[in-house]
């Protein structure tokens, strides 16, 4: 039987990545739709570029729920890989409310969707925001849920929450949140990576626009954390790893190994890098040196955290592999990528 599997937001960083991994792994049919909100429709011919597929999308905001169950009402979907949402903390810092509505107006025009055409596969994209900020490490998936730190975050926790509810129905919908920790890199082809439409807030493509001269130079959030150099820390995670992870998520679904009706899982590598890491890890491995200051701390920025593999390593198999090394030097690759395109 052939399965075709939703992506929500597949243009987007982490969706591309995961359309590549379930192209190049796997049988299914996949279909995407995004409404370009943070991306470009660009992506389906770079991953066209990279596989030799099209893939079949749909410019369709979730928002919109009957747009959503015009589309779904010819298609016959085994399981939803659910990511489109906003997700940068400064933004949803100044504007709570456009967080608030558009990250659970979606998923529940999702969950609606699932219940109304027998949908019964859903991999939740949640995060690692959802722990607040933590003292015990490494984090697990039984650690307590403190306060979110930001709005982004608190519509994550929510979700989850509202995902955990629903499972206690006798709806026959099987959920998985992967709670992951700092996706980074690119596609090791160098034809895809992370390209969002506004100024990025994550700290890899802020280095490599930095390195390329579209930045005159950086700023660390930060450099009195209680950390070891006094700058974050975080657990950075290569892309791809993490698409593999979401392919491996459904399949375990699908393939009937859960006996929960709703589970978490945590996607990371198991050990923190300070900013001031991640910068030094840059500079060796490509050879370019950065302009950056030592600026205030951010709103809504975690101490440190990072996490506890053994869940995903045990039911799904799973381990990132990708070391920091080669996480940074895809990004510049993609970057390079970029610029020349641009010229």
């Amino acid at each position: 039987m052939e399965h075709t599997i939703l992506v929500t937001g597949g243009a987007g960083y982490i969706g591309s990545h995961t359309i590549l991994e379930l192209i190049e792994k796997t049988s299914f049919n996949v279909i995407s739709i995004d409404n370009y909100s943070n991306s470009s429709n660009e992506t389906y011919q770079r991953i066209k570029n990279i596989t030799g597929r099209d893939v079949e999308h749909y410019n369709l905001d979730l928002c919109d729920k009957d747009a959503l169950f015009q589309l779904l009402k010819s298609k016959n979907i085994t399981g939803i890989i659910h990511f489109a949402a906003f997700k940068s903390v400064p933004e949803s810092v100044e504007n709570p409310f456009k967080y608030y509505s558009n990250n659970i107006t979606s998923l529940l025009n999702i969950i609606e969707a699932c219940n109304h055409f027998s949908i019964q596969n859903l991999i939740f994209s949640s995060s690692c925001s959802v722990y607040g900020n933590i003292e015990k490490m490494p984090v697990s998936e039984t650690s307590e849920l403190n306060v979110a730190e930001s709005p982004y975050a608190h519509t994550k926790q929510i979700g989850e929450e509202i995902l955990e509810q629903y499972s206690k129905t006798t709806n026959k919908l099987q959920t998985i949140a992967l709670r992951y920790f700092n996706p980074v890199g690119a596609h090791k082809s160098g034809l895809i990576g992370e390209s969002p439409i506004n100024p990025p807030t994550s700290l890899i493509p802020i280095i490599t626009q930095t390195a390329i001269g579209l930045r005159n130079s950086m700023q660390v959030h930060g450099g009195d954390y209680p950390t070891r150099d006094g700058s974050c820390i975080r657990d950075y995670i290569h892309v791809s790893d993490i698409g593999e992870a979401h392919v491996k998520a459904l399949n375990y679904l699908i393939e009937g190994k859960s006996s929960l009706k709703y589970d978490v899982i945590n996607l990371g590598t198991g050990s923190g890098v300070t900013v001031f890491e991640a910068i030094e890890s840059f500079e060796s491995t490509t050879g370019e040196k950065l302009n950056y200051i030592v600026g205030p701390r951010r709103s809504g920025d975690v101490t440190a955290i990072y996490s506890d593999t053994s869940k995903s390593e045990q039911l799904l198999n799973w381990k990132a592999n990708t070391p920091l090394s080669e996480m940074v030097s895809s990004a510049w690759k993609w970057q390079q990528e970029l610029k020349k395109n641009n010229n």
